[in-house]
């Protein structure tokens, strides 16, 4: 595991662009696993100031969310359909129809299993993702895979833990019962398949949970701890996030 200290957000997400863009040159048919929420939004804003500026080229991207909660449409404010159109895909040369997001308007337990299934089935059919971005929670969960889900789970429906929909009550008016009970996520087991993976982690709220991913052991109590078996996984963190870190080598920028 590699794991590289950062001053600032911004610097966070140039370092992550950096990653992603010398990988993303060297294939004709680049797969990209992405993720919402805002610790990942100055690596969108880098990617974007590229492709405007420098020319960066999207055309070639084929991108699978994470997740999605179920019980919201795609125009919702909230659905991460509309969170990514919003902050990527509407500013880059990408070809939406071969943006995949969960579908979170599927009510019937056995057509969301249905989905998970063909969703998987798509990220195969590509050659599997060949980089995947992960935000981490204050739990240690990726996605919505909760302390406790399989290190080998696969994509499927999850219910939140309260925690989760606390963190996330800031997007729904401080409300925690406006936050779906349930979601549609990639499993670990799916991050793990991604050819290379990047976790990016800001602020001192996020400090336990990479000290505990990064330095503690492997469980399913703290599930981005997987990310220590992952032959080319990297963490991209501020110094706030890595606060508590203990073991030397990291590298600082």
């Amino acid at each position: 595991m590699r794991v590289i200290i950062v001053k600032d957000t911004q610097q966070m997400g140039r370092v992550a662009a950096d990653l992603i863009v010398q990988d993303l040159k060297k294939r004709a048919v680049y797969v990209l696993g992405l993720a919402t929420g805002s610790t990942p939004l100055s690596m969108y804003q880098e990617l974007i100031r590229r492709h405007r500026e420098e020319g960066l080229d999207f055309s070639n991207v084929i991108s699978f969310n994470l997740d999605e909660y179920i019980g919201l449409p795609a125009n919702h404010s909230e659905s991460y359909r509309r969170f990514m159109n919003e902050n990527l895909f509407n500013h880059i040369n990408i070809n939406k129809k071969l943006t995949f997001v969960p579908d979170g308007t599927i009510k019937d337990l056995c057509d969301v299993e249905k989905f998970c299934d063909w969703y998987e089935g798509q990220i195969a059919d590509v050659g599997g993702v060949d980089y995947q971005v992960l935000g981490i929670g204050t739990n240690g969960h990726i996605g919505f895979n909760e302390p406790g889900s399989s290190l080998g789970s696969m994509t499927r429906i999850k219910t939140l833990t309260e925690r989760t929909r606390l963190d996330n009550a800031r997007f729904f008016d401080n409300d925690i019962n406006q936050v779906p009970k349930y979601s549609i996520t990639m499993g670990i087991g799916t991050v793990m398949k991604a050819k290379k993976v990047v976790l990016l982690a800001s602020g001192k709220g996020k400090a336990d949970a990479v000290v505990e991913s990064c330095e503690g052991a492997v469980s399913s109590k703290c599930p981005a701890s997987a990310l220590q078996l992952h032959q080319y996984a990297t963490y991209v963190v501020d110094e706030a996030a890595a606060s508590k870190l203990t073991l030397e080598g990291y590298e600082k920028i």
